[in-house]
């Protein structure tokens, strides 16, 4: 278990400090993560990569010569905001353009795509290349499904080399696509990780058995065996992967890259013991080893486990991985000196000014501030079992990703508030700030769900019931089309959906907003509890999806929590009928 840390809530930001101070050779800290000190004397593409931290030397401690130009750093096990992508990219971009590259996680992907429109927005050419080796996380034909796990190093590694050699954006993601083309993952487990004040770990394997297709973020296994010898786990490992090799490569005679990963708590001396075995069995089957790597590449905490990476090269690859890199975590040969670089930081916006906004929406944006303090209470009061909840089938981080994105939201909700802005200012720089601390699936979709709501309401146009309603209606919309969700997936969708409608229907008949939103309320608590009787077919719980039939959706049960609490703010205030303004 993790022992040293002070307020756990604390942990991710104080880790980043301390690891940017360590590995001040390498990297400096700027909003958002870490990105390079030195330069290459001209201009390279920039790749930025990134994701939770947790996972040590992923993600910030791949950032140096010869592999990434920045790392965004999200919360544990949390993917990084969108704003701290585009912060991140926004530094480390040298006008070449910029790649991004991450593993494929529901929450990470939303993030880093939010980041991609807003930079290609502002003129930047911007690509992004996603991480998809990890086997047992989805069939063959749905690989684009796959979430990446240790395979990101290979990926990175491959691109990276690319920067540094001078090819162009295209050729960047041309090579990253074909590293990620020719990686595969398999991974196993012992025991879970505990996170840091957790007061255990995010699951457990009974004594003796071993949990088989593991993610890194605390998902459980696919499947559970015994714990076998270190042979017989090599020729789990190896059996696997050579069951599915990629479609472009004639496995006779093939060259390949061998990465024995240890997850946290595996001793170097026990990867070696296996990977002894992964090396003859490898040569067994006519495969040339090329330049293995054995150690703590990927991590998970103090997980007790370990994976297996085969990338499958051709001569452009063996060429990509051979080259020099130098970062904190990873090295491969020496490099020259360079030139120290000096961040270019985007400045930061001015929370004391705010936009000119009208007496009805400051009145309409106190009673979001209200709203939105009292959602962090309620949170607060049912994380634990919001966690409970998600680890059924999940990494059961999602109780204290709502407690972090709630408590933000309704700290910047006041701030906003109480200095005169608007309603729209004021949801909006919530959902900043909720996006910013939750990170992860769920916080992108409350902050586009604030964000859409803000949007619709303004700063200086009267807040009637019937607006309210449309604003719910297009933040569901949006939500939708953001996270490809439907209903029936098993997901927040599933009661965000019957809320707006019921919202919607009820205001659109004449009711009073604190009347209509109750009966929403109730229906979304209604659809949250018939996830029950679904299994997942998203996120990270979809590996998983029989095991979570019988509970239900925690994103859609946090949702209907919150609908409740905000009720209850309303049903204390003057009502809002469809026409009239509070």
């Amino acid at each position: 278990m993790t022992r040293l840390f002070n307020d756990p809530n604390d942990f991710a930001d104080e880790m980043i400090e301390g690891f940017a101070l360590a590995a001040s050779r390498w990297v400096q800290q700027v909003p958002g993560g870490v990105i390079r000190t030195t330069e290459a004397e001209e201009p390279t593409v920039a790749l930025v990569i990134g994701g939770g931290s947790g996972h040590y030397p992923a993600f910030g401690g791949l950032v140096g010569t010869g592999l990434a130009h920045g790392a965004a750093m999200g919360n544990l096990f949390a993917s990084p905001s969108a704003h701290q992508v585009y912060q991140i990219a926004k530094a480390a971009d040298r006008g070449r353009g910029v790649l991004l590259s991450y593993g494929n996680y529901a929450g990470d992907v939303l993030h880093f795509d939010q980041a991609q429109e807003r930079l290609r927005a502002e003129g930047v050419d911007v690509r992004t290349v996603t991480v998809t080796d990890d086997i047992w996380s989805a069939p063959k034909h749905e690989i684009h499904k796959r979430r990446g796990i240790a395979g990101d190093l290979a990926v990175f590694k491959a691109a990276g080399a690319a920067c540094e050699a001078g090819y162009d954006l295209d050729g960047v993601e041309r090579v990253a696509r074909h590293a990620n083309a020719r990686t595969r993952s398999f991974g196993v487990a012992f025991t879970g990780c505990t996170l840091p004040g957790a007061a255990q770990p995010l699951f457990t394997v009974p004594e003796g058995r071993m949990a088989v297709g593991l993610g890194i973020h605390g998902e459980p296994g696919i499947d559970e065996v015994d714990v076998p010898t270190a042979d017989g786990l090599a020729a789990l490992l190896v059996d696997a992967l050579l069951d599915e090799v990629p479609d472009a490569v004639d496995p006779s005679g093939a060259r390949v890259v061998p990465l024995l990963n240890g997850l946290g708590s595996v001793k170097y001396e026990e990867l070696f013991v296996v990977y002894r075995r992964v090396h003859r069995l490898l040569e067994k089957r006519g495969l040339t080893v090329v330049e293995p790597e054995v150690g703590e590449l990927c991590t998970s905490f103090d997980m007790a486990g370990l994976s297996l990476t085969l990338l499958w090269l051709d001569d452009e690859l063996e060429r990509l991985w051979s080259a020099l890199a130098d970062t904190p975590g990873y090295r491969k040969g020496s490099t020259e000196a360079r030139r120290r670089v000096v961040p270019v930081l985007r400045e930061a916006a001015d929370a004391s000014v705010v936009p000119e906004s009208s007496p009805a929406s400051r009145s309409a944006a106190q009673l979001a501030a209200n709203a939105l303090e009292a959602v962090a209470e309620a949170i607060d009061a049912a994380a634990d079992e919001l966690g409970r909840i998600d680890q059924v089938a999940g990494d059961g981080d999602h109780g204290i990703g709502m407690q972090r994105g709630s408590r933000a939201g309704a700290g910047a909700a006041r701030a906003a508030a109480d200095r005169d802005a608007g309603a729209g200012t004021t949801l909006e720089r919530a959902a900043e700030a909720w996006s910013d601390r939750a990170g992860g699936t769920s916080g992108a979709i409350w902050a586009e769900m604030l964000r859409t709501l803000g949007r619709h309401l303004g700063d200086d146009q009267p807040v009637t019931a019937r607006v309210v309603a449309e604003g719910v209606t297009a933040a569901k919309d949006a939500v939708m089309s953001f996270g490809k969700a439907k209903v029936g997936d098993k997901t927040m969708v599933d009661a965000i959906v019957p809320f707006a409608e019921q919202l919607a229907t009820r205001i659109s008949d004449g009711g009073r907003l604190r009347d209509a939103w109750g009966d929403a309320a109730v229906a979304a608590d209604r659809a949250a509890q018939a996830t029950a009787a679904l299994a997942a077919t998203m996120g990270r719980a979809r590996s998983h999806g029989d095991r979570s039939i019988g509970t239900p959706d925690p994103g859609a049960i946090s949702f209907a929590l919150v609908c409740r609490t905000v009720h209850g703010i309303l049903a204390a205030q003057p009502t809002l009928t469809p026409q009239k303004e509070n």
